[in-house]
């Protein structure tokens, strides 16, 4: 029997050991068996997916696209599709999809199990950061411990770090459902309990809980599971207050949005609230960025490495990121540089990617401009301050490495 329940948090992150992974018994003795039918059951499948889209589940890796409306659609597909478990995790400042994988790995392949069914894959591919070797190793264990994926062609894959690695295809040609771990918990819950009750979190347009990884200048930096809506000040809180005056928070990674302290302590955590302020969750990160940071030198060091991310196949990216950056770099260093030029040029590079890395490179830049337009004109003119060489936010890819695990609701 589930011991959880409705509207009570933590959900995913419930029974969480301290150190190492939830095994199977453990993970039954939480969750309860799960609930899953025959493969090519229709009506089964059909239920699923039903019950899936009446939850409002949207993808937790970033681009928040309805979970239902992707199995649908792929089902709809004539060949036999495969599933992907994305666990790439490119965002440098995020660390909770390992953390899913590394501690509580059979929920995350009881979501690919329920998925797999319910399309008729026959193949399941387990994407995984090559430098996550914990979460791997917990993966393999799970995967060895469950006997009912042996019909299966199931498959652990290492990809290199890179901040594209999680960027979705089409496999051997073949319909491809590619959902994010976490995306993948959530709907192994659903299963269980239906959408009514992933409902009684959130609100009604954003349902559910969903985890944030918090970094920066807080007592307690750490994943935490949180209801979507909840205001930043709570989650604060809840991560033990401030540790330094604040200057601005960095919402949803490096494809996300720069935000004035004064704005966002007045924000709630969900994609309509934080829109109107021009920010966005994205694959939940937030980062509280002391006053002793420079945002201009820190925006010039992210965009100098996003240009470097790049797969280099299309313009926007091989072009447009490195001159962005290159002028970025200018201006920190006094150089001289324009502004309106840059912003024009962020401008020119949004919807001409082959994938959403140049978007989300230009917001980047684009909400620093806005939020710190006086700094900018300022660095331009006189050159660097002293908290330019403190370079803050992590790049290239330097992960906090003992992030606690707290949650509020």
């Amino acid at each position: 029997m589930s011991t959880v329940e409705d509207g009570v948090l933590p959900r995913l992150l419930a029974g969480i050991p301290v150190h190492g992974s939830m095994g199977l018994a453990a993970h039954r003795a939480r969750h309860g068996d799960l609930p899953i039918g025959r493969r090519r059951d229709r009506r089964w499948a059909a239920g699923l997916v039903a019950e899936v889209e009446r939850s409002g589940l949207r993808g937790r890796g970033g681009a928040a696209f309805p979970l239902g409306r992707k199995l649908r659609a792929v089902s709809e597909a004539r060949a036999r599709p495969i599933v992907v478990v994305n666990g790439c995790e490119g965002e440098p400042a995020s660390v909770k999809d390992r953390l899913l994988v590394e501690r509580l790995p059979h929920l995350v392949a009881d979501g690919a199990l329920l998925a797999a069914t319910a399309l008729g894959a026959s193949d399941i591919v387990f994407a995984l950061d090559d430098e996550a070797a914990a979460a791997a190793h917990s993966l393999r264990a799970a995967l060895a411990e469950r006997a009912d994926m042996d019909g299966f062609a199931v498959r652990m894959t290492a990809v290199p770090r890179g901040y594209v690695s999680g960027q979705e295809t089409a496999v051997q040609g073949r319909p491809t459902l590619v959902s994010n771990v976490e995306t993948l918990g959530h709907l192994a819950l659903i299963a269980r309990h239906g959408a009514d009750w992933f409902r009684t979190l959130g609100t009604d347009a954003e349902p559910g809980s969903t985890l944030v990884t918090l970094s920066g200048a807080v007592a307690y930096p750490g994943v935490y599971e949180i209801e979507l809506g909840v205001p930043l000040e709570m989650l604060l809180d809840a991560a033990g207050g401030t540790t330094r005056p604040l200057r601005a928070f960095v919402l949803g990674g490096y494809a996300g949005s720069w935000v004035s302290a004064a704005i966002a302590r007045e924000l709630a955590l969900g994609e309509a609230e934080l829109d109107d302020a021009g920010a966005t969750l994205g694959a939940g990160i937030v980062i509280a960025v002391p006053d002793d940071a420079c945002p201009v030198a820190e925006t010039a060091n992210v965009a100098t490495w996003l240009a470097n991310q790049s797969a280099g196949q299309c313009g926007p990216c091989a072009n447009g990121l490195p001159a962005i950056a290159g002028a970025l770099r200018d201006v920190a260093r006094g150089r001289g540089g324009s502004l309106p030029r840059i912003e024009r040029w962020a401008a020119m590079v949004r919807g001409r990617g082959a994938c959403a890395h140049p978007d989300g490179a230009a917001r980047f830049v684009s909400t620093a401009l806005d939020a710190f337009g006086a700094e900018f004109e300022a660095h331009a003119i006189r050159g660097p301050c002293r908290a330019c060489p403190r370079h803050f936010l992590p790049v290239p890819a330097a992960r906090p490495a003992t992030l606690e695990r707290r949650m509020v609701g």
